[in-house]
């Protein structure tokens, strides 16, 4: 199967969007986990990930620790703080309002 990339002004509420839903998470599970959920159509580049990340972390949205994998690798574990759960519910209004729009104005062509 075809994998996109994830649309212009997605990436924040989707990593948003899965820390909500499963937890403190590392880059690499956190990717797997868009690409899954999304039935393997969206696929999280690293090179977007982590620089989006470290917004994140800038803005108070996520927390960040290291931690030890399932593989014994080091790895840094992003967390959802209380500001990130704020800025999903307002990710995820803005989206949807974007998204009605879009597909009003394509239903109608």
């Amino acid at each position: 199967m075809k994998r996109d990339e994830i649309p212009p002004g997605t990436l924040c509420l989707l990593i948003l969007k899965t820390l909500s839903l499963h937890g403190p998470l590392h880059g690499y599970e956190m990717a797997n986990v868009i690409q899954r959920g999304s039935d393997d159509v969206l696929q999280v580049e690293e090179g977007s990930l982590y620089p989006a990340l470290q917004r994140m972390l800038v803005k108070g949205w996520v927390t960040a620790e290291w931690g030890v994998t399932a593989g014994n690798r080091r790895a840094r574990y992003y967390k959802l703080t209380t500001v990130g759960r704020k800025q999903l519910d307002q990710e995820l209004s803005q989206f949807q309002r974007v998204f009605g729009a879009i597909n009003r104005v394509v239903q109608t062509a």
